[in-house]
């Protein structure tokens, strides 16, 4: 399911320092494909002004699942992507020619359900626990977390992958077909809007940095069209402030975003929406200014199982220079 929003960015292309060629890149359309979650809430601000204009030249483009968004990416069919970090390294790893151009979200997981047992990580022994997709990053980072807290995740407990996507597994608990499962906001609050019984656990985010303590969980990555980055530096500008900017006023309005995330059909309900902003850890930071921090983070990946990113850590060029 994707839904798609034509809209116009304001990108000085009139300046007299253009020339022509540049003047008619500058007015292709562009396509940002993003992620039905807390990436496309923190972009509702930016949405919202320019869905405004009269003209547009961006499309954005609203996806469920990140490898829808990474087909995309391995066609060459969009400019912008979001997508998990881990997932970015791993296309990149692969010659694919994109570059990081920033982390919008910063850990977004949670472990919840009905089970009212547990009170600490070594009440998880012997319970079955559901998550999607073995190998992705919901996955590789609660089998961390596990380790961490003296669990293996082997034989102390069943980690369960019945159901496919982050939408199955939301709809499992809230059917109450799964009494444990580690979920993403804002899939979170829709669930405990459905099923009164289910409740957050544990914050894997806040777990993670009892860790970790200095080392942020990059968990979203915004990526960029190497090639348009090149040719189009203005434009490239414009899109990550206004992001950046959008990010920002989501966290300090949450009540009129949350309005705007329903307007847009990000989420169905401004209940749903503005539960899910504070739990959703939106910061947008460019790249390369926390390059460290980022190659910290897949680092860890990287020693649990180097095909988890790619099988190297990647190199300086998979950061954009901005």
């Amino acid at each position: 399911m994707k839904r798609f929003f034509s809209l116009i960015l304001i990108l000085f292309i009139f300046l007299n320092s253009c020339n022509q060629t540049y003047h008619k890149k500058a007015l292709d359309k562009i396509t940002i494909a993003t992620l039905k979650g807390p990436s496309a809430m923190g972009m509702v601000k930016m949405i919202d002004s320019l869905n405004e204009a009269e003209e547009s030249n961006i499309e954005v483009v609203i996806y469920n699942e990140p490898i829808q968004v990474r087909k995309l990416m391995l066609e060459n069919e969009v400019d912008f992507a979001v997508l998990p970090t881990t997932m970015g390294a791993i296309l990149y790893n692969k010659g694919v020619q994109y570059q990081l151009a920033a982390i919008p979200v910063w850990g977004t997981l949670y472990l919840f359900g009905n089970d009212t047992t547990i009170n600490n990580w070594k009440d998880l022994k012997g319970k079955r626990i559901n998550l999607m997709a073995k190998g992705m990053t919901p996955d590789v980072l609660f089998r961390q977390l596990l380790i961490k807290n003296g669990i293996n995740p082997e034989q102390d407990l069943i980690l369960d992958y019945t159901f496919p996507t982050h939408v199955d597994l939301a709809n499992a608990v809230a059917a109450g077909q799964s009494d444990l499962g580690v979920i993403s906001e804002p899939l979170v609050s829709m669930v405990m809007q459905k099923n009164k019984n289910v409740h957050p656990i544990f914050d894997l985010n806040e777990e993670w940095k009892k860790v970790y303590e200095d080392i942020n969980i990059a968990q979203t990555a915004f990526m960029v069209r190497s090639e348009f980055a090149q040719n189009n530096k203005i434009i490239l500008d414009q899109v990550l402030k206004s992001y950046k900017q959008s990010d920002k006023w989501v966290n300090e309005n949450p009540e009129d975003a949350a309005k705007l995330i329903v307007e847009y059909g990000i989420l169905p309900n401004t209940e749903v929406a503005f539960s899910a902003i504070p739990r959703s850890n939106m910061e947008f930071k460019t790249a390369f200014e926390i390059r460290d921090q980022i190659e910290e983070y897949l680092k860890i990946f990287y020693e649990m199982n180097p095909d988890i990113i790619g099988s190297k850590i990647p190199d300086d060029n998979f950061y954009l220079k901005y």
